[in-house]
């Protein structure tokens, strides 16, 4: 039989100042009410699919911050605020914003809404009603369509399209902060359940193999642009990992027994945290297999079963996705009809089935388990569900989480030496390979450094916001985007934190923060 594997991971970078307290960006309430809470309720349809959640605990602090009221999102305050009320500035701020959301898939499919578009993409002067139908639209819109037609109030407004009143938009965003608080408990639940699996990355998303010394970008890329001061902080590497299992341990009761490193990065000199922290397994790239084996050429009948990394600091499972059946679901797709890429995949898992029909091949579809949607039409449901039906019928496979296969189906192949790299193109260049992703790199060394002298000397409050603002840095979507951003978001963002971090050991912010990166 055919052992499936969903692994799908949930993630957003940490954008809350922690010094004001406010948000500049609201893809964490966004992807809150579009993506995380819909895509576990599914489940509830169909009992047979069992699958595997990764929580990045920076997403769901931020989600909590949400519920908890400890957040200020300037794009939620000006939907809030009545539109006969809303300055210039603040009008400016809406027509620029409120049109962020993909245009082919959702702009396009709401008349009003396409209307309040092309308006503002002639310079077409905008009237109170035309601000307070946008304010609802962009809001209702982030609203995944499983709760647009089963919430009746929000169906309601969905059908009436246009001549919103300031009490319908508040239900909007009512609503959305609801469904935010729902979240955490309804994954607890399906845990509880048996239907589905937790896992975690590190609590800000860090890439290990690169706090634990930058230098390891070499070992996937002997040609990659270093910064030219190195940053290696081991420590840090185990704080990321034991904070996140410290905060899952409070919200749902019990330790993970996976996790996800962050981008699928991994290398020899990380395991040993891992392992220490008492995680079971991990999953990674297939690429990164087939290069610890010293494979130069694809080989399936190496791919669909789970490895045993046995080290002097305990033992660790990794799986490895099928990175082509995981990028058709995220990156093609959607442009089939839902029939169509149904039947292409249920084909694929018919003939690795047929090939390895006598020895329970497990195939780990391990993606991104928000962004994909947007891309799809009707955000996915109508593909998710066509498939998941056709899963449930399927006689000769089961959908499975990873700990359930490795209970009855224990490794019996072992890896030698883990390859260091990532799950794009095998190696670290997303985050290291351009002169600006080296130079973050530096200032957050010159960053560490000066923690590590003063540390002793910084008062505790004072101290405990300062690693904060530390581990945030050390996050990966920083160095993502140096070198390859159009509108700065992620530049500001970064020089934003480590000017807290500054502020927090009461010293000079760097003049080099306050300019945007240049290289």
């Amino acid at each position: 039989m055919l052992y499936l594997a969903f692994i799908f991971h949930m993630h957003q970078p940490y954008y809350k100042n922690l010094l004001t307290q406010e948000t500049s960006l609201p893809w964490a309430r966004l992807h809150g009410v579009k993506d995380y809470l819909d895509m576990v309720q599914v489940l509830e349809k169909y009992p047979a699919i069992h699958q595997t959640f990764n929580l990045v605990p920076s997403l769901l602090e931020q989600l909590e911050d949400y519920s908890n009221t400890l957040v200020k999102d300037r794009f939620l305050e000006l939907s809030y605020k009545p539109a006969a009320e809303l300055t210039k500035e603040e009008k400016d701020f809406i027509l620029k914003n409120f049109f962020m959301i993909n245009k082919e898939k959702v702009i396009s499919s709401h008349p009003r809404y396409y209307d309040l578009f092309f308006k503002q993409k002639t310079n077409k002067e905008f009237n109170t009603q035309d601000y307070l139908d946008l304010q609802v639209w962009f809001n209702l819109s982030w609203i995944d369509p499983y709760f647009r037609e089963g919430i009746a109030e929000l169906k309601r407004i969905l059908q009436k399209a246009r001549h919103f009143s300031e009490e319908e938009k508040r239900i909007v965003l009512d609503k959305q902060l609801e469904i935010i608080a729902q979240i955490i408990p309804a994954y607890k639940k399906f845990v509880e359940n048996n239907q589905i699996e937790l896992t975690l990355s590190p609590y800000y998303h860090p890439i290990l193999p690169l706090l634990y010394n930058t230098k390891i970008a070499k070992e996937a890329n002997l040609k990659s642009i270093l910064p030219k001061i190195n940053f290696s902080y081991p420590d840090d590497v185990r704080a990321q990992v034991d904070s996140a299992l410290e905060f899952y341990q409070q919200r749902f009761g019990t330790r993970p027994r996976g996790m996800w490193p962050s981008e699928q990065s991994v290398s020899e000199h990380i395991l040993p945290f891992i392992i220490q922290a008492g995680i079971d397994w991990i999953v990674a790239d297939e690429a990164i297999l087939f290069k610890s084996l010293k494979k130069k050429k694809r080989e399936t009948k190496l791919l669909y079963q789970p490895y045993l990394l046995k080290r002097k600091d305990g033992n660790l499972n990794v799986v490895f996705r099928d990175r082509n059946l995981s990028d058709l679901i995220g990156f093609v797709y959607h442009r089939q009809s839902a029939k169509e890429a149904v039947s292409d995949f249920m084909q694929h898992l018919e003939n690795i089935n047929q090939e390895f029909k006598d020895k329970d091949p497990l195939v780990a579809i391990a993606m991104d388990g928000e962004n994909a949607w947007e891309y799809y039409k009707n955000d996915g449901h109508d593909f998710l569900e066509l498939l998941y039906q056709n899963l449930s019928e399927a006689k000769f496979l089961k959908a499975v989480t990873i700990s359930e296969y490795l209970g009855s189906h224990p490794p019996k192949s072992q890896i030698k030496n883990l390859t260091s790299g990532s799950w794009i193109n095998s190696n670290f260049n997303k985050w290291m390979d351009n002169p600006a992703k080296a130079k973050a790199w530096e200032w957050l060394a010159k960053a560490r450094e000066e923690l590590e002298n003063q540390k002793s000397k910084i008062k505790n409050q004072n101290l405990e916001l300062a690693w904060k603002q530390m581990y945030i840095c050390e996050g990966s979507d920083w160095f993502w985007w140096y070198g390859e951003e159009t509108n700065g978001d992620f530049d500001q963002l970064f020089r934003m934190h480590l000017s807290n971090f500054y502020t927090a050991i009461d010293k000079e912010i760097p003049a080099y923060l306050k300019n945007p990166l240049t290289t």
